[in-house]
């Protein structure tokens, strides 16, 4: 991916030198990093650990300084940096009355407007402060252990949080909340729906790369993969389990790659209306 090295943004927020807070974790939706890592031990414990809004009780181990690491990730935070400003330039032209969203940068654990956060969770999106909360070595497990490199993959991730920030100014997240407390029983499903719109939306940004020639061979295979690695029925799979369509809460990896490519090909958000179909 051809991407500018050197920005910087006021939309960051670094914290990757602070301790991090104590308290409960309040219920902040759970990222693509958070299916990965609770999606498994949900099913080690047999205890539905990934649903949006459940709370942990524990608090989040608190940070250290780390110069070397700190120096190690720079080219990271260059690349974070780069992709969210032009995520949010893109939707600025796209959203009407769009209002750009945060980026925290953590180590460890940190405190949202959500309640606490650990690395544990990944990467995820806070609809109360309207932040995207990342530890950074979330894409060094997505590529070893779970077969996503490339950086369009680490793109798609961040293009993805950024996605529920729109479904938050849009109005669709707060619908979707009410319809789960109103009907339980459908609240996995109608979380599908909401994974599925984001990726859909990641895509649409993804469209407007390839329209100003930034990517390069292999790129769009490198986000379809990291859309497919993280899907329920692969997550399933990894833990020895049997594939449980009912248990779904962010969608199967054939379903992340079809919406992900419907906004890559299409380019528009009307394209994105997972809720209909």
């Amino acid at each position: 991916m051809k991407w500018n090295r050197g920005e910087s943004s006021e939309d960051i927020e670094d914290r990757r030198d602070q301790g991090g807070g104590g308290g409960g974790f309040g219920g902040p939706r759970v990222g693509i990093g958070g299916l990965i890592l609770l999606g498994v031990l949900s099913f080690v414990f047999k205890r539905d650990l990934i649903s949006p809004f459940l709370g942990s009780a524990e608090a989040p181990i608190a940070s250290t300084a780390d110069p070397g690491r700190t120096q190690a990730e720079q080219p990271q935070v260059e690349f974070v940096t780069f992709v969210l400003n032009d995520v949010q330039r893109t939707m600025e032209r796209t959203v009407p009355n769009y209002r750009r969203a945060k980026l925290v940068l953590f180590r460890d654990g940190t405190q949202s407007g959500c309640g606490a956060a650990d690395s544990a969770m990944g990467p995820f999106y806070c609809p109360a402060d309207e932040k995207v909360y990342i530890d950074l070595g979330f894409y060094d497990e997505l590529k070893r252990r779970f077969g996503a490199p490339g950086q369009f993959a680490q793109a798609y991730v961040l293009a993805h949080e950024v996605g529920h920030h729109i479904q938050k100014l849009m109005g669709i997240e707060s619908q979707v909340r009410r319809l789960q407390q109103e009907n339980p029983s459908r609240e996995n499903a109608l979380s599908v729906r909401m994974e599925l719109q984001a990726d859909c939306f990641a895509g649409v940004w993804g469209h407007s790369t390839a329209e100003r020639n930034l990517l390069e061979q292999g790129d769009v295979e490198s986000g379809l993969g990291a859309a497919a690695a993280v899907g329920d029925d692969r997550i399933q799979q990894m833990s020895g389990s049997r594939v449980s369509p009912e248990r779904f809460t962010h969608g199967s990896a054939a379903q992340r790659v079809q919406w992900f490519q419907t906004g890559l090909k299409s380019g528009s958000l009307e394209a994105c209306n997972t809720f209909a179909r």
